[in-house]
């Protein structure tokens, strides 16, 4: 398959830097920086105290600093956010002008692989990359993997990161110790308190409405997400998925990606 590259006008930049930018962000987020190479892509999250999900985000290791690739409608806010807890840290946090592009299937020379699933390709930051396909045509690809895109999936501070599938996409580190959240993360991991998670599902026809339920019988199994035509997004109960479900009358199929590592829990379930 004939690699495509499209520029993400949704994702942004922000740039932290000075001697303490490692530090500053291992301690706020779910992922390790400190062990972040130059050239290094590492896929994380900032949550809220309680451990809700606040900002998605890629970690990009420069010799200098860290690049965060995050949703453009929400840089300003997570600058503001990171502003409040630099305190007496010897760290700049600023906005980047760089451009946000993806390739996929695979990541061509000057891209770094996405580190979340290894069908999604890679990402490059820059402003003189070639770009051959939309954005929507990205989506499409992220969509068919099955990952679902937290900025648009999980649109409030109501999503704990683990039923977005942080765990499963490489996105909390649990052995790197303390994060903003850490506690109920840990928790929910440890205890397998997991009822809920996003996940894939095929329709004919459109996309139904973001919040619709999706049924199973008289059960509500679980609320679709974004998706397009004869695919979205859902966050489903996993102990309600047996059976045949519907969204609006409309029968829907639940797909397990072999990157959640679910389908043996279907299969023994089954």
């Amino acid at each position: 398959m004939t690699t495509r590259i499209a520029r993400l006008d949704s994702r942004a930049l922000i740039r932290v830097a000075g001697p303490d930018a490692r530090p500053f962000l291992h301690n706020l987020l779910t992922q390790d920086v400190e062990t972040l190479s130059d050239g290094e892509l590492r896929f994380g999250a900032l949550l809220s105290p309680p451990g809700r999900l606040l900002f998605d985000l890629f970690l990009f290791g420069e010799a200098d600093g860290v690049l965060l690739d995050v949703a453009a409608d929400r840089r300003e806010a997570l600058v503001q956010r990171l502003s409040m807890y630099r305190l007496r840290a010897q760290v700049t946090v600023e906005a980047d002008d760089r451009a946000v592009f993806a390739s996929w299937p695979d990541a061509p020379t000057g891209f770094t692989a996405d580190p979340r699933a290894s069908d999604l390709g890679g990402r490059c930051y820059g402003d003189t990359v070639p770009a051959d396909a939309a954005e929507a045509d990205w989506q499409a690809h992220r969509l068919a993997v099955g990952v679902p895109d937290p900025t648009a999936d999980a649109p409030s501070d109501k999503t704990y990161p683990i039923e977005a599938d942080f765990d499963l996409l490489n996105g909390i580190d649990f052995q790197k110790g303390c994060f903003v959240g850490q506690e109920t993360t840990s928790r929910m991991k440890r205890r397998g308190a997991i009822k809920t998670r996003m996940l894939p599902i095929a329709f004919e026809g459109r996309p139904p409405p973001f919040g619709a339920e999706v049924l199973n019988g008289d059960l509500r199994a679980g609320e679709v997400l974004t998706g397009q035509d004869g695919a979205a997004m859902a966050l489903l109960r996993l102990d309600r998925l047996d059976g045949a479900l519907t969204v609006d009358g409309r029968p829907v199929t639940v797909r397990f990606p072999d990157w959640t590592g679910l389908q043996n829990e279907k299969r023994a379930r089954s």
